[in-house]
């Protein structure tokens, strides 16, 4: 099935998180090189799956939300990324996560870039974030390849956490 939803890339396809995606984001999710740096860090399957869950109505209730990235050629899954509101009210953000063997190619820039466009011209939100840890050097050249700027920072338990900030601009007629 089709969703207006889903979205294409040279080389990735993404699509709205399903239950058939609960086991590659099971290992996504428990695989410390690829979470332990989201809030929350690594997930236990219980987790994953209750995320999950609630990922799915968060699509049905915003229309943004997680997408699972899968190349094109094949059908892997290398990972996530996706618009949710921050529990701690900086905003809906830009999140991404990847396995290791993903890295480098530039997935994560190609997807995050096609998230954002659909964030600001088809679910119109005015204003996408992303936070990063200082010392993620990977992310940030992500998140201003995709044309963020950084904005802001604050602490959290000790860890300096950057804010990056796109907002999207009226088109002229």
């Amino acid at each position: 099935m089709i969703t207006p939803w889903r979205l294409q890339t040279a080389r990735l396809t993404m699509t709205p998180v399903a239950p058939a995606d609960l086991r590659d984001l099971t290992l996504l999710k428990a695989d410390p090189r690829a979470f332990a740096q989201m809030l929350g860090g690594v997930r236990s399957p219980l987790q994953t799956a209750e995320e999950l869950a609630l990922d799915i109505q968060y699509w049905g209730k915003h229309g943004y939300g997680i997408w699972s990235v899968r190349q094109l050629a094949g059908g892997a899954f290398v990972g996530i990324t996706g618009l949710m509101h921050r529990q701690d009210g900086l905003g809906i953000a830009l999140r991404f996560a990847y396995f290791q063997s993903a890295r480098g190619l530039g997935l994560a820039s190609e997807a995050a870039s096609a998230a954002l466009i659909y964030g600001h011209e088809t679910a119109m939100l005015p204003k996408i974030i992303a936070v990063a840890r200082e010392q993620n050097h990977a992310s940030r050249t992500i998140l201003g390849a995709i044309g963020m700027a950084e904005s802001g920072c604050f602490l959290r338990q000790g860890i300096r956490l950057l804010i990056y900030k796109s907002e999207r601009h009226a088109t002229r007629e």
